[in-house]
């Protein structure tokens, strides 16, 4: 495979290219590896594109599918091309995933100038795979005005998101805690904008009660550098009715606006650059205990520790004592 031929076609907004390209950086073969990191670097070098990215997290039925959907035809008609990078659970005992995203997202999969592309969580912790970053670098050469990151949908932890998108934006339902819930540490501090959805029909007081809580509960956490004043606010919205959304997206330009003129936005993305190095190097790290012979060390020494000859940390020492001495 050519990485500069291919590099051209992705930068020329060819969509299959786009999609074999993500196909291979979600590789975890060697010669793949490096393939990605040869295409990433020419990308890197020839294409100046920079998109939105916008992370979305949110618990399972929240109706952040809807939401994107929605969200994503709305922008479609503001004459921006949207890219959708979706994170479905992986099952903890086939491995497998659903990938259904495509199919909730009926309309806006068909727009010529949105793309949905889901992928695996796989054993990947945060709600994000492994890869995503990567894929939202290639999706920018790509010439996409927003990307959109849809998580797992956990919960508390899901906050690896918010290392790889310039806005945050917190789904919630109607009634889903008061303000001391809100209060939470973890993703609660990692938000920018929160949006209470579901906000019509029966739900829509309920919607506003929950709305109040939360705006209230915000008004508690550290101010942070990066916000001006008035952020991160709480907001009602409705995916289903369309109502709200472009409320929404006028308090995230206005937010990307003062984040860009105060020089909060570049240096966001400068730490979330280190954040990813250091990734790279623990994951590559762990990669070694992948190596045959250290995975037949660990199985002898795995049941060493089951039949009570060795306590785990000592057994764990020397695991790491023989790793050091091969290098």
């Amino acid at each position: 495979m050519d990485m500069t031929e291919l590099a051209r076609r992705i930068m020329a907004q060819d969509r299959r290219a786009l999609a074999r390209a993500i196909t291979l950086v979600e590789s975890s073969r060697a010669d793949h590896r490096a393939q990605t990191t040869a295409l990433i670097e020419i990308l890197r070098e020839t294409s100046d594109s920079q998109a939105l990215r916008v992370g979305l997290s949110g618990t399972p039925g929240v109706g952040k599918s809807t939401f994107i959907e929605s969200f994503g035809l709305m922008l479609l008609r503001e004459g921006l091309r949207v890219a959708v990078l979706a994170v479905d659970p992986s099952s903890a005992r086939s491995g497998g995933s659903i990938l259904g995203d495509k199919t909730r997202m009926e309309h806006l999969s068909r727009e010529p100038n949105a793309f949905i592309r889901p992928s695996p969580a796989q054993s990947h912790l945060g709600g994000v795979a492994r890869r995503t970053r990567e894929a939202v670098a290639l999706c920018e050469a790509a010439g996409f005005d927003v990307v959109l990151i849809e998580t797992v949908g956990v919960g508390q932890s899901e906050t690896v998101v918010a290392e790889m998108s310039d806005l945050f934006v917190l789904l919630l339902a109607p009634a889903g805690g008061d303000e001391l819930q809100g209060v939470k540490r973890g993703i609660m501090e990692m938000a920018d904008l929160i949006l209470v959805n579901k906000a019509d029909g029966d739900l829509k007081a309920a919607a506003q009660r929950t709305c109040a809580d939360y705006a209230g509960a915000l008004r508690l956490l550290r101010k942070r550098p990066q916000d001006p004043e008035g952020f991160p606010k709480a907001m009602t919205v409705s995916a289903l009715q369309v109502e709200g959304l472009e409320t929404a997206w006028s308090e995230m330009r206005a937010l990307t606006r003062w984040r860009r003129e105060t020089g909060h936005f570049a240096s966001r993305r400068a730490a979330q650059a280190e954040y990813w190095f250091g990734q790279e190097v623990r994951q590559g790290l762990l990669a070694q205990l992948d190596q045959p012979e250290v995975r037949a060390l660990m199985q002898d020494m795995g049941r060493e520790v089951a039949q009570g000859r060795v306590t785990p940390t000592a057994a764990a020492l020397e695991i790491l004592e023989k790793l050091r001495a091969n290098r």
